[in-house]
């Protein structure tokens, strides 16, 4: 159908991109900035916090988005004013994606090296010698990675887990005022009766999404898991994608961490689920080589797509979505933002990425350098 929703599209072609924002991370200007450069560089999804302010943020960049569709495509990226959908993150239990680092500073000795604030991917771990500064755990900052857990010499740092529903964001009653397009269920194997409750709090809305995404780690009786799972999702989404999430949060370490999601990648599509697989965790540039190199890329003319009723069997990933590997890409630009905005405390309110053309367009080529790996295949 040449008039399907131009991220759908994606889905379809087997060249679908996800940003992947962080189900618990609150740090507005970055949320802000992530989505728009990813946007303009062509991605098909925004995964956000179900949180009315990272929302509200996400909405705006979208916005900003759009009004620069015309000269993104001067500048040579294909952008073309059709949005990404925008996806918000809930789960049926405890999940490392929505939990928050936690110590107290003045418990740390005062000859401690601070491995914690080294290793911490999203800098939310921040020391200060001056009386009127916080030191800790910075939490909007925090996306619940758990590094810094056994790196602690003194054992003192500890997390702070919690359930998103949808009531987090009232979308019960909002949801087409918020503009949320898709949701996304983090579960784990043997939780069904958990899911199922939360499935029911979203059914009455669940005709007005575009998408809805399964996210689930390996474990044993995984297929049997997701079969059961799929048995429960009545009504059924016109579009469903099963998110591997094979290493979750740890794209930025290194290459070898893609090697985990290929694999339940594989996995579940063996299991010839209706739907979409769409690769998470631990993705990042060794990623689309890795399944090109496997064949597991649908190209140019193939067929072989569905939606959750459809009746012919993808024997493709249909997508990669990146989390710590798409934001540790555009740090360089977002850390300069935020230099910007402490030295011109006057204005800060006023600063953002459209503000700055150069970092702008500077941080669209390095998010461009990562959605159009994917987007190649067309």
């Amino acid at each position: 159908m040449t008039d399907l929703f131009a991220p759908l599209q994606s889905l379809k072609q087997g060249n679908w991109f996800k940003l992947i924002c962080g189900a618990s991370y609150q740090h507005l200007p970055a949320v802000r900035s992530l989505t728009l450069a990813y946007t303009l560089a062509g991605a098909d999804c925004i995964d956000v916090a179900a949180d009315s302010a990272v929302i509200a943020a996400t909405q705006e960049a979208l916005l900003v988005a759009q009004s620069l569709a015309k000269e993104a495509q001067e500048r040579g990226f294909a952008f073309t004013g059709d949005l990404p959908l925008l996806m918000v993150s809930l789960n049926d239990g405890e999940d490392s994606h929505f939990r928050k680092a936690e110590f107290n500073a003045h418990d740390c000795p005062s000859d401690c090296h601070r491995p914690c604030e080294k290793i911490c991917p999203a800098q939310a771990i921040l020391f200060n010698n001056t009386k009127d500064d916080i030191s800790g755990v910075i939490s909007e900052k925090c996306y619940g990675c758990g590094r810094c857990l056994p790196i602690c010499p003194y054992g003192i740092i500890y997390t702070k887990s919690y359930v998103s529903k949808p009531g987090a964001i009232a979308l019960s009653t909002g949801i087409a005022s918020t503009g949320i397009d898709a949701v996304e269920i983090h579960t784990q194997v043997g939780r069904l009766p958990e899911f199922q409750q939360l499935w029911q709090a979203i059914t009455p809305w669940a005709d007005k999404l575009k998408l809805v995404a399964i996210s689930c780690n390996d474990g044993e009786g995984l297929i049997d898991y997701l079969k059961a799972i799929y048995d429960l999702i009545v009504p059924r989404p016109q579009f469903l994608i099963w998110q591997t999430d094979g290493r979750s949060m740890s794209g930025d370490i290194g290459d070898g961490t893609t090697i985990a999601t290929v694999k339940l990648g594989q996995k579940v599509l063996a299991a010839n689920l209706p739907g979409y697989v769409q690769l998470a965790g631990g993705t990042n540039s060794y990623t689309v080589p890795k399944l090109q190199g496997m064949g597991l890329l649908q190209e140019a003319g193939e067929q072989g797509s569905r939606g959750a009723e459809g009746k012919e069997s993808p024997a493709f990933i249909s997508g990669v979505a990146y989390g710590s590997y798409a934001r540790v890409l555009l740090s360089p630009i977002l850390d300069q933002l935020e230099n910007k905005e402490v030295i011109n405390t006057d204005s800060q309110n006023n600063i953002r990425l459209e503000t700055e053309p150069e970092l702008l367009w500077e941080s669209v080529k390095l998010a461009h350098s990562l959605v159009s790996q994917i987007k190649s295949q067309r």
